[in-house]
């Protein structure tokens, strides 16, 4: 924070306390103008009279004005000063991660050495597993790790980048960036619509060959070869070191519909995936790639 917000607030904290001392204290009572103690004014027939504020009242409104400056002086809230106590949210979040981490490090160590696929029957194992992938994976992959438009399905034996207990862990670990170019310039609309089709025809059914032009279908295979083959291989089965999909299959990560996939290759796809490893522990990650690996299992 500069050093004018800084002032400003400090400033406007300080009137706001003081000018609230003021009106408590010069407002106990009022000079009296009327008959029998009465402040003179009428209300609908009814005298007000100038009376103090009950005295514990009065009292509770000192104790609160007392406990903010109290407040003010142990903790920040007066711009950048830090307070006495030198508290900070980020401070006492840590201390509570840290001593959790002490009180269930054990838990966790004690399937630190048994192989994920091991641990991929193991229920106790799977249950932890399953809380960590709620807390910290099922934002972008569903509760149920079915994923959505741009967030793979995990719960199938189809991975971008390898599903094997080492490829998993390396994913959760350390993120995944996806990247794949726009290719409009170089191909055109109309070569773009040519490789559309042949993409399509890859996995459509017999039906939907048929609303297929032929001639584009060919001509988007041969574009497809100078263009696409590179990442996603001659028979478009994809590159899991890449993390270029599978395209000879009927599985889609931004869809599969022929507009869907015209829109993929026009304007390219970029996808990241957070790493974890700064989040998680090493243990927390073993039994979190245990449950992801299990979810390919059932």
């Amino acid at each position: 924070m500069s050093g004018f917000w800084s002032a400003w607030i400090s400033l406007l904290t300080a009137i706001s306390i003081a000018g609230i001392t003021w009106i408590l204290f010069a407002n106990r009572t009022t000079k009296g103008s009327g008959p029998d103690q009465t402040t003179g004014h009428v209300y609908d027939g009814i005298e007000e009279y100038d009376n103090p504020l009950p005295a514990w009242w009065f009292q509770l409104y000192v104790i609160s004005i007392l406990f903010s400056i109290g407040y003010l002086i142990a903790y920040p809230g007066m711009g950048n000063y830090k307070g006495l106590l030198n508290w900070t949210q980020v401070g006492q979040w840590q201390q509570r991660v840290d001593a959790a981490e002490k009180k269930y490090s054990a838990l966790f160590a004690q399937y630190r050495d048994l192989p994920v696929i091991e641990l991929a029957s193991n229920k106790k194992a799977l249950k932890m597993g399953q809380r960590m992938f709620a807390n910290n994976c099922s934002q972008c992959h569903g509760g149920d790790a079915r994923g959505t438009a741009g967030f793979p399905d995990l719960a199938d034996s189809e991975w971008l980048y390898g599903g094997s207990p080492e490829q998993i862990k390396a994913s959760i670990t350390r993120g995944r960036n996806g990247m794949m170019p726009g290719w409009l310039a170089p191909l055109t609309e109309v070569g773009v619509s040519e490789v559309s089709q042949y993409v399509y025809s890859l996995s459509a059914t017999s039906e939907a060959l048929e609303t297929l032009d032929a001639p584009a279908v060919a001509a988007g295979k041969g574009k497809f070869a100078m263009f696409c083959s590179a990442c996603h291989g001659g028979d478009a089965s994809g590159n899991v070191v890449l993390g270029a999909p599978d395209l000879s299959n009927d599985i889609w990560l931004y869809g599969g519909t022929l507009e869907h996939i015209a829109q993929s290759i026009s304007g390219g796809r970029s996808g990241k995936m957070p790493a974890h490893g700064e989040v998680l522990s090493e243990d927390k990650i073993h039994l979190l790639s245990a449950y992801v690996y299990s979810l390919s299992l059932k």
